[in-house]
């Protein structure tokens, strides 16, 4: 326990809550859907987003903020604002199927091509940067933003302030294959050669976004991952208010991994070598479902024992693309998930 646990519990009394009867102060009864929050950051956290809206109404994503590269790296670094990326990629996720939604989706992800200052700029990130201007609150703007687009889902950033990344990694540099080098950003970490040890975010104590935190305590079911590993997936454990609040939920927790390996990240880990660097980030964390593609576990017994030192049952399901790229599919990853709720759930509205 921390001595963050005091504001946690200040938290816990301001989220809704849920009387004897299976009701909570919303109405929720027996039956009703239930509130799922998703943390990552970029296509991963897009994949698992995409699903869990087939599946439930009231779904929520705290997503990354230490992105560095491309359209967000530049207004971080010219407007000393969050990096919005990941959140409007977040938000072209949980548009609606229908034209409006898709329409919207097309719009906020459209990258002006030029050869001024314009070029790669998305036009997502500079509505989400001017509203955040006008309204001076990154989550009224986001909700703003997502009503805007009819997003089926609430996107919220991690933490209130731009995170770096840095990480260690062993033979980063090939003339010195065994030294640990420190190696600083985001963009720079996710494509970083040789083998990352540990990350951690600077500043080293970040605030955590209250909603976020909120969202967390009073979620029935919490999603981590899929996503790049070390940038995306780990960052959320490294916000100290966060990691306690996913550590105190009473919320059940899904840990998704990845299809494959991703190159200079992650590259030759095997399932269980993602759960061992997660452990190490986040030793209290306890999971109660890991959820893997049948197609790329080799060891499945190997994963099984990584998984129970978190506690979880290892889920294998057809969840990738049929074409072969190393892509979730929507429909299948929404089956999977939509499993996993229901032969997991606790008896009470999804408690």
């Amino acid at each position: 326990m921390t001595a963050r646990t005091p504001r946690l519990s200040r938290l816990r009394r301001l989220t809704p809550g849920r009387g004897e009867d299976g009701a909570g102060r919303s109405g929720r009864r027996r039956g009703a859907t239930p509130k799922v929050v998703a943390l990552g950051g970029g296509q991963g956290l897009s994949a698992s987003l995409a699903a869990l809206r087939r599946i439930t109404g009231d779904l929520t994503a705290v997503v990354t903020v230490a992105d560095d590269g491309g359209s967000s790296g530049r207004l971080r670094e010219e407007l000393g604002v969050l990096p919005p990326g990941d959140l409007r990629k977040a938000l072209a996720a949980l548009c609606g199927d229908d034209d409006w939604g898709q329409t919207w989706s097309r719009v906020i992800q459209h990258r002006f091509q030029s050869q001024g200052d314009l070029h790669g700029h998305a036009v997502g990130n500079l509505l989400i940067v001017a509203l955040w201007e006008q309204l001076g609150d990154p989550v009224q703007a986001l909700d703003l933003v997502g009503r805007l687009l009819g997003a089926q889902g609430r996107v919220l950033p991690m933490s209130a302030v731009p995170l770096e990344l840095q990480a260690l990694v062993k033979g980063h540099d090939p003339a010195r294959p065994e030294d640990v080098d420190t190696v600083r950003g985001q963009a720079t970490v996710a494509l970083t050669p040789g083998e990352v040890h540990s990350v951690q975010v600077v500043p080293g104590d970040p605030p955590a976004v209250p909603e976020a935190v909120a969202a967390v305590l009073d979620a029935d079911w919490v999603v981590l991952g899929p996503g790049s590993w070390f940038s995306s997936v780990i960052p959320h454990l490294l916000v100290p208010e966060l990691l306690d609040a996913l550590v105190e939920t009473k919320a059940r927790r899904v840990l998704s991994l990845n299809l494959a390996p991703q190159p200079g990240e992650t590259e030759g880990f095997s399932p269980q070598r993602h759960l061992e660097v997660l452990a190490r980030h986040a030793p209290k964390l306890a999971l109660d479902v890991v959820l893997a593609d049948e197609a790329a576990v080799p060891d499945r017994e190997s994963l099984a024992d990584a998984a129970k030192r978190f506690g979880a049952a290892v889920e294998l399901a057809p969840v990738a693309r049929e074409d072969g790229s190393p892509k979730h599919d929507p429909e299948l990853l929404a089956a999977a998930y939509d499993r996993i709720f229901r032969m997991h759930g606790r008896i009470g509205p999804w408690r």
